[in-house]
């Protein structure tokens, strides 16, 4: 990765994002540098994800309270920053909600009472936080809903849409044939203008959840958890290279040597490729 890096030329002509498309380099990976995050709010950041994943209905007083238990001396108001940094927050019922970007369009969800009875009716994707020693990154994964398969992924040092799009984009291009529906949260990323033409020019119907409905997007919150404890929380990953790195022989190998308990111990790789071969299956 990092000779890659080296060949790109800033005096050329061509653009930065065309050079790294051509050598098949995230822009984020050209462009990535830790953020400057002190060790004691990273250590921090890492145990907030981890108890996250474990109790995603915690808000920031019951998460600074059990921090607090555990012998950190961290108040609310530093939980909340936190939190807003990862981009994460707690799951319930909203009374009021927010708007996820200005003058964003919020679209239905279209998957209540859908029958899923094969690949590529459904997609999702969904952005999760990773820690690192010295900083953080962003995940985005498009996934299969009907055979679990992770059809792209992108890492970004940043919460712009630009690398959600390219992950959309790089589905396309790997997937069978474009998806019925897009289903995703309503985070200011899949809400953009340039998401939204992306996966409507695609020919793609475009699906929302309600908003602290985790279980809408259940499978790849499970997947979530999945590469964080098998892979993430276990290397250590020293940057976003040697993160970039990791994930795609983690991905590669839970796409196709990975067995599948809900797919019956076969791979979500075969199963999207060769649907008839498992059986069919109806999903909701």
């Amino acid at each position: 990765m990092n000779q890659l890096r080296e060949l790109v030329d800033e005096q050329e002509p061509m653009s930065i994002r065309d050079q790294c498309g051509l050598l098949g380099l995230s822009r984020s990976a050209y462009y990535y540098e830790c953020r400057p995050q002190s060790a004691e709010n990273l250590a921090l950041m890492r145990r907030l994800d981890e108890l996250h994943l474990a109790h995603p209905v915690y808000g920031s007083r019951k998460l600074a309270k059990v921090l607090e238990q555990e012998g950190r001396l961290v108040n609310r108001k530093r939980v909340v920053r936190l939190l807003r940094l990862m981009g994460i927050e707690a799951i319930y019922p909203k009374t009021k909600t927010s708007d996820p970007g200005a003058g964003h369009r919020i679209y239905p969800y279209l998957l209540k009472g859908l029958e899923i009875k094969g690949p590529d009716e459904v997609w999702c994707a969904d952005i999760t936080y990773i820690p690192l020693p010295q900083g953080f990154m962003y995940l985005v994964a498009v996934m299969d809903w009907w055979s679990r398969c992770v059809l792209a992924w992108e890492i970004s040092n940043t919460l712009e849409s630009d690398f959600c799009v390219r992950a959309w984009e790089r589905a396309l291009a790997q997937g069978r044939r474009t998806p019925d529906i897009s289903n995703t949260d309503q985070g200011s990323q899949f809400t953009s203008e340039a998401y939204i033409e992306a996966v409507e020019s695609a020919g793609a119907a475009v699906s929302m959840d309600g908003r602290g409905r985790w279980i809408d997007n259940r499978f790849i919150e499970r997947l979530w958890r999945s590469v964080k404890y098998e892979d993430v929380y276990l290397r250590d990953y020293l940057d976003g290279l040697d993160l970039g790195r990791g994930l795609g022989k983690w991905f590669a190998a839970y796409n196709e040597s990975r067995p599948h308990q809900a797919l019956n111990y076969a791979c979500p790789g075969d199963v999207y490729r060769n649907p008839e071969s498992h059986g069919a299956r109806t999903m909701k």
